[in-house]
């Protein structure tokens, strides 16, 4: 494989991989359009960072506990699941009671560190399985072509963050409700696609 047919594929391996951060970047914007420049790039840094972790735990698994990691594999749908339906459920009951309040009571929903962490596991939890995809790699291959995966996720994050707090000074009130809905959807999806 050329060097250049190898970047064009973990780029594109990348941009598959990060549609489900970029959606949630974009509903983290939506949901705190006061967003500062600094929590752009830790949003946009921490979903880059698990999408670049987890085809490397991947690639190790593959050459270490291959049989354990095939078992597990089937409860990475279920995960999650899981997690975007407690956050985005959190973030959707939280959103209806803001908007019973006076509009001088509404609090925005602020994302918290530990929910950032959830959500960065449970969108790249299924890119444990690029483990198997680049398991004829060599270590410094595989090294490589995650760092290209969790940099692409990086940007497209970023991208997704600024769209979600542009689009979310024009909604408002709203923002945390559909921010809720689309984490609860991104949830769905992850599981019918990786179950059926």
């Amino acid at each position: 494989m050329t060097a250049y047919l190898f970047f064009v594929t973990n780029v594109l391996l990348g941009v598959g991989l990060s549609m489900d951060a970029f959606s949630i970047s974009l509903a983290n914007g939506l949901n705190e359009p006061e967003m500062r420049k600094f929590k752009h790039w830790g949003i946009a840094g921490c979903y880059g960072f698990f999408q670049f972790l987890m085809p490397m735990i991947g690639w190790i698994c593959v050459y270490t506990i291959v049989t354990y990691f095939k078992s597990f594999q089937k409860f990475i749908p279920w995960i999650a699941l899981i997690l975007l339906l407690f956050i985005g459920g959190k973030m959707l009951i939280e959103g209806i009671q803001n908007l019973k309040k006076d509009p001088e009571e509404r609090n925005p929903h602020i994302l918290k560190i530990k929910e950032l962490v959830f959500q960065g596991v449970a969108t790249a939890i299924d890119a444990l399985s690029v483990g198997f995809t680049i398991a004829n790699y060599n270590l410094l291959k595989a090294f490589i072509a995650s760092v290209i995966i969790g940099v692409v996720t990086m940007v497209l994050c970023l991208i997704g963050v600024s769209i979600g707090r542009k689009v979310g000074t024009k909604i408002g009130d709203k923002a945390t409700i559909i921010g809720g809905i689309i984490l609860i959807a991104i949830g769905i999806e992850i599981f019918v696609t990786g179950v059926f």
